[in-house]
């Protein structure tokens, strides 16, 4: 495994330094992480942010809140501008744990423009600051896994599946595939990601929807190039996965019970 590189950020008069990179599309940083907390968010465009198994889609409307020293990669499926707050922990009154997202309104995208501004002077940096701080609203949503296996037979599939979500062999076609027994593929498939096939085939696709829903793509053809027949069958997918429908998931109106662990049968929706 590549060893995660630790990027610092240099101090800043207060607690907070911002940084703007443009991203191309496709572009994505190696593992890494910061001495400093994180608040990664899009400028424009749509970021995604993985930590391990965990993936977040981060349109303009929300940023992800990253602890100091957790390890992550930043990336873009199409351009955008990667925004970044960084805080030194010990003068940062926060200290959640967790990757947590926050969503992002007029008035807080307003105070990070004015904070990149260099030649803003030290007493209204430090007013602005303070706002900052009061203004990151945890959001409920939980980010939608897909544990990576690592038995070779179940990676196959798996890659399959990530380099084509739309993929509707079943699970026997798979199984013939790579020589083995659909029993057989069904237990490594459990034993290796601790999900069943067709509920972790539900979460690459829905992980795949969401940058493209977050660009604005239109429900039906997102649909279809996840490899879902019917909107509806997607959204009911979504709705059953997460708990709420994409739309309102990725403005951050996600209720607290919302679980990305949902049962999910796909033998129904799938495009056959």
């Amino acid at each position: 495994m590549t060893k995660a590189v630790v990027s610092a950020v240099p101090p800043g008069v207060g607690a907070i330094v911002v940084g703007n990179l443009p991203l191309a599309s496709g572009q994505w940083f190696v593992p890494h992480s910061h001495p400093q907390h994180q608040l990664a968010w899009a400028r424009s465009g749509v970021l995604g942010v993985a930590v391990d198994d965990a993936y977040w889609v981060l349109p303009p409307s929300r940023a992800l809140w990253l602890p100091a020293g957790v390890v992550h990669r930043t990336g873009a499926t199409r351009e955008a501008v990667l925004c970044s707050l960084y805080f030194e922990p010990d003068r940062c009154e926060l200290d959640w744990a967790v990757p947590t997202p926050v969503g992002v309104d007029g008035l807080l995208a307003h105070l990070i423009a004015h904070l990149s501004r260099e030649t803003l002077p030290d007493s209204q940096r430090l007013r602005a600051e303070a706002v900052v701080v009061d203004l990151l609203r945890p959001l409920p949503a939980t980010p939608i896994d897909v544990p990576h296996p690592t038995d070779d037979r179940v990676r196959a599939v798996a890659d399959a599946l990530l380099t084509n979500p739309a993929d509707t062999r079943s699970l026997e076609a798979h199984a013939r595939a790579i020589g083995v027994s659909r029993r057989t593929l069904t237990r490594l498939f459990v034993q290796d990601t601790g999900m069943h096939f067709d509920r972790w085939r539900t979460h690459v696709r829905l992980r795949a929807a969401l940058p493209l829903l977050a660009e604005g793509r239109p429900v039906s053809r997102v649909a279809h190039t996840v490899g879902y027949a019917t909107p509806s069958a997607f959204l009911a997918a979504f709705r059953r996965t997460v708990g709420t429908s994409p739309g309102r998931y990725l403005k951050g109106d996600v209720p607290f019970e919302a679980v990305t662990g949902g049962a999910s049968d796909e033998t129904t929706t799938a495009r056959s």
